[in-house]
C-alpha cells in the first residue's frame, strides 16, 4: 500500500472535515458535545478518509480493519486507567479525602495569590509523581473546589492546574512521555531533561507571572462563599487528619515507582477503606440507607450529597466509572480515526510535506512543533504523536548535523504539552472529565501550554553550537 498514491491536497481532506464537524458540533452541542455528537463526527470523518481510499486510490480495506484494532489496542491501558480515576475520584470524594483537601486548601492558600499556588502545587505534585493525569486527579480536583469557593472562573483555575501538571509531567525523570520523547531519539533522559530547561523555565515563569497579576487584579470576592463552603463541608463530612494517610499512602506508592494502574486500584481502595471508617451517614445516605449499596454506587455510579449549599452540592457530586464512560467511547472513536489516517497514508503525506519545508535550525525546530499539535490532532494520542514526531524528524535532524537533544526538547515542547489542548483527544477529553471544565473552557488560561511551541521556536532562533560536530 503506496501512501504516494494519495496527493498532499487529497489527504487534507480529513482534516478539514474533522476541523468543520467539530465546529458545527461544539457550537450546537456545547459542552454536551462529549455526550455523543463529538464521537459521530469522528466516527464519519472515518469513514471519508476510507471511501477516498478505497473508492478513489484502490486500497484493501481490510488493512483499515487491522489499524483500527492496532490503534484501538494501544489505548487499552489508557481506558483501564481512565475507568480507575473515574471510581478513585468518587470514592476519595465520599471519602472525605477531597472535602478534606478543599477545606484545608480554603484556610491556607490566600485568594491574592490562589492561581500561582495552584499552579506551583501541581507542577511539584507532577515532578515527584511523574503524572500529570494522577495530579489532576487527586489535587486538581480539590483545587477546582477551591477556586470556586474564592470566586475564580473554572477556566482560569483549570488551566493553572494542567499548565503546573503538565510542565512537571515534561520535566519529571518518572514521567513516561519524557522517557519516551528522549528514548526514541537516542537522548540520555537527564541531558534531555537538563536541556529543557532552557525553554521550559523561561516558559513557565511568564506562565506564574501571568498567573500573579490575574490573581491581583481579578475580582475573588469570595468570603462569602469560602464560609459557606467551610460550613457546609463540616457539617456533611467527618472532617479529620487520618484521611490524610489516603493520599500520603498513594504518593508513596508512585515515590517507589510502582505501575499506575495498580497505584490507582490501591488508591481507590483505601478511599473505600475511609469511607466506611469515617463517612458512613454519608454512605448510607447515598445508597438510601444501605452502606454496601452506597459504597459501590461511589465507586461506579453517580452520588448526590446534600450539603445545604447548592454550588458545594455540584462540587461534591461524582459521577464514578459511569462518569467517564462518555470519555471512553469518545476515545474509541478518536483511535478508530486515527487508525484509518495511519493505514490510508494521510498521515504520512502532510507530515513529509511539513519536514520537507524545513531548511534551518529555526524552520525545523518550528516543524517539529506544528507536526507535534497536528500529530495530537490526528492521531489523538500523545505516546504516539511522540513516537511518530521522532521517527520523522530524526532523519532530518542527522542530515544537517543537530544534535538529538535538540529534537527530544522540540518533540516535548511541540507535542506533550500540547495533547490537553486538543478536545477530542486522550488528554483534552481525560482532563475535561476529570476536572469538569470543557477542554475550550480551560484552553485559553493554559498558558504554559501553548506558549511552550513559541519559546521553543523563538529559542532556536539564538541556537549555536548544537551541531554533532561541536564540541
Amino acid at each position: 500500500m503506496n501512501s504516494q498514491r494519495i496527493p498532499f491536497i487529497i489527504a487534507l481532506i480529513p482534516l478539514v472535515v474533522l476541523v468543520v464537524l467539530q465546529g458545527l458540533i461544539i457550537s450546537s452541542f456545547g459542552a454536551d458535545a462529549l455526550a455523543g455528537a463529538s464521537q459521530v463526527g469522528l466516527l464519519v470523518t472515518s469513514a471519508v478518509a476510507i471511501l477516498i481510499s478505497v473508492c478513489f486510490y484502490k486500497f484493501d480495506y481490510s488493512a483499515f480493519e487491522t489499524a483500527i484494532a492496532k490503534s484501538i489496542s494501544g489505548v487499552s491501558t489508557a481506558i483501564v486507567m481512565l475507568m480507575l480515576i473515574g471510581s478513585l475520584s468518587g470514592v476519595w470524594m465520599v471519602s472525605g479525602v477531597v472535602p478534606y483537601l478543599i477545606n484545608a486548601g480554603l484556610h491556607i492558600i490566600s485568594p491574592a495569590i490562589f492561581l500561582p499556588t495552584a499552579c506551583i502545587l501541581c507542577a511539584l505534585i507532577s515532578i515527584v509523581t511523574g503524572s500529570s493525569w494522577t495530579t489532576i486527579a487527586t489535587i486538581g480536583i480539590a483545587l477546582i473546589g477551591v477556586g470556586r469557593a474564592n470566586g475564580f472562573d473554572d477556566g482560569w483555575t483549570a488551566g493553572a492546574i494542567i499548565s503546573g501538571a503538565y510542565f512537571g509531567d515534561k520535566m519529571s525523570p518518572l514521567s513516561d512521555t519524557t522517557v519516551l520523547a528522549s528514548s526514541t531519539v537516542g537522548t540520555p533522559i537527564f541531558e534531555h531533561i537538563k536541556y529543557m530547561t532552557k525553554t521550559t523555565m523561561p516558559t513557565l515563569s511568564v506562565t506564574i507571572l501571568v498567573y500573579i497579576v490575574a490573581s491581583l487584579v481579578m475580582s475573588t470576592d469570595g468570603s462569602s462563599d469560602v464560609s459557606a463552603y467551610v460550613e457546609g463541608i463540616g457539617a456533611s463530612f467527618n472532617i479529620t487528619h487520618w484521611l490524610l494517610l489516603v493520599p500520603a499512602l498513594t504518593a508513596f506508592m508512585i515515590y517507589k515507582k510502582l505501575p499506575a494502574v495498580p497505584v490507582m486500584f490501591f488508591a481507590t481502595l483505601l478511599g473505600v477503606i475511609a469511607a466506611l471508617v469515617f463517612q458512613q451517614e454519608t454512605l448510607a445516605q447515598i445508597g438510601e440507607g444501605d452502606v454496601f449499596k452506597g459504597t459501590m454506587q461511589s465507586i461506579f455510579g453517580s452520588t448526590a450529597i446534600q450539603t445545604g449549599n447548592a454550588e458545594l452540592d455540584d462540587l461534591v457530586s461524582t459521577g464514578g466509572i459511569a462518569g467517564v464512560m462518555n470519555t471512553i467511547w469518545l476515545i474509541i472513536c478518536a483511535m478508530v480515526f486515527g487508525g484509518v489516517m495511519t493505514a490510508g497514508g494521510f498521515l504520512n503525506v502532510i507530515m513529509q510535506r511539513i519536514v520537507s519545508m524545513a531548511k534551518r535550525t529555526w524552520s525545523v525546530v518550528a516543524s517539529t512543533a506544528l507536526s507535534g499539535i497536528i500529530l495530537n490532532a490526528v492521531t489523538c494520542d500523545q505516546y504516539l504523536a511522540v513516537i511518530l514526531s521522532g521517527s520523522l524528524f530524526k532523519q532530518k535532524y542527522d542530515s544537517m548535523g543537530l544534535k538529538p537533544r535538540l529534537l527530544s526538547r522540540s518533540i516535548e515542547d511541540g507535542t506533550t504539552v500540547t495533547s490537553v489542548l486538543v478536545p477530542w483527544s486522550t488528554c483534552g477529553m481525560t482532563q475535561a472529565t476529570v476536572l469538569g471544565v470543557a477542554t475550550m473552557t480551560y484552553l485559553p488560561y493554559c498558558f504554559f501550554n501553548y506558549l511552550s511551541p513559541i519559546v521553543t521556536v523563538l529559542m532556536s532562533l539564538r541556537i549555536k553550537g548544537e551541531t554533532t560536530s561541536a564540541s
